[in-house]
């Protein structure tokens, strides 16, 4: 008898044992559930409030489908290692930007920059669009009614200060509102630091603290027309940065970093190092240029201290433009004539 109640005992004891360990597998599986519950909460809780060109804005949540209305804030977007659902300009963006990261098939366009296309920014259904105030501030309402829209000003009297500065101001400000903080801080110490490397091969090749004027040079209205860079364009911090000394001054503050002249100005710098950024099929200094005595007579042209930079050189770009933009300056400038 004593056996039987001994084997009972045992028994009890072995199901409640059971019972104990289906309980634990249980919590165990619902802590995992919940623990991914949790992130998803804890990332839709989140608010983040920020400064833009219309005011104070406060984000909710965290954003993944990202529309971009200039190409400055793309760029940004695939620094900080996302890719925008939509981009205004699409088609031309890789004409004029290229900094080795090319869009994926999924990227749609949404119409120009200065006039997007709210019905295909509306369809991709974007959590934010991203837009600049000299462009976008009429539609703003529209845009808002979409997605919540940041709306920077690049180019006001306040940015011209330094657009460098604004560059980067902007930049953390959208990797603020992504949640991606710590990226933006790693992509700014490799800025700075192809900016160290670029100076060190300047100084290699004997070229290190140049006196420089660089343009950007076009036709406009069939006349060959030249962007003289100041020095609180990105272009001209950028060069700086790199040892080299711009020898271009505005009697004025230009918001647009550049003062839109004409050759016959570049007789006043011909003591300087020429940079200029053309496009193939529309190179001034070739084609109405050419043979063009206020052009041939220069003492940089007649020296062989011009520096043709690609045409795909972008001058209003973010931080991994301004690594581009270093290392195109360095190679034209070392590159055997």
């Amino acid at each position: 008898m004593k056996k039987f109640w001994l084997l009972a005992l045992i028994l009890m004891l072995t199901v409640l044992a059971a019972c104990g360990g289906g309980e634990d597998t249980e919590e165990s599986g619902g802590s995992e559930s919940e623990g991914e519950q949790s992130e998803e909460s804890a990332d839709e809780s989140r608010s983040v409030t920020i400064e833009d060109a219309m005011g104070e804005k406060t984000i909710e949540g965290t954003p993944k489908k990202v529309v971009v209305l200039e190409w400055t804030y793309a760029e940004d977007l695939q620094a900080l290692g996302m890719e925008p659902v939509g981009v205004a300009g699409l088609d031309s963006y890789g004409d004029w930007v290229d900094v080795g990261i090319p869009f994926s098939d999924s990227v749609k366009d949404v119409g120009t920059r200065a006039e997007p296309n709210l019905e295909a920014i509306s369809r991709l259904d974007p959590d934010l669009i991203i837009g600049v105030k000299f462009r976008h501030e009429g539609i703003a309402d529209k845009l808002e009614s979409i997605a919540p829209t940041v709306m920077f000003s690049p180019y006001s009297e306040e940015a011209a200060q330094d657009q460098y500065k604004n560059m980067i101001d902007e930049f953390n400000t959208i990797a603020k509102v992504v949640d991606k903080e710590d990226k933006a801080e790693e992509v700014l110490n490799n800025m700075e630091q192809t900016f160290k490397e670029q100076q060190e091969r300047l100084k290699e090749a004997d070229k290190d603290e140049m006196d420089y004027v660089i343009t950007q040079a076009f036709t406009s209205q069939n006349t060959p027309t030249l962007r003289l860079f100041t020095d609180n364009s990105i272009v001209a911090k950028v060069m700086n940065k790199m040892g080299m000394n711009n020898a271009y001054e505005s009697d004025k503050l230009e918001v647009y970093g550049y003062t839109s002249t004409t050759v016959e100005t570049l007789q006043n710098y011909q003591d300087a190092n020429f940079f200029y950024i053309v496009q193939e099929e529309d190179n001034i200094f070739t084609n109405q240029l050419k043979g063009n005595p206020a052009w041939e007579n220069l003492k940089f042209v007649k020296e062989n201290r011009t520096y043709k930079m690609p045409g795909d050189t972008w001058t209003f770009g973010g931080p991994l433009s301004a690594e581009v933009l270093a290392k195109q300056v360095v190679d034209a400038a070392v590159k055997e004539k």
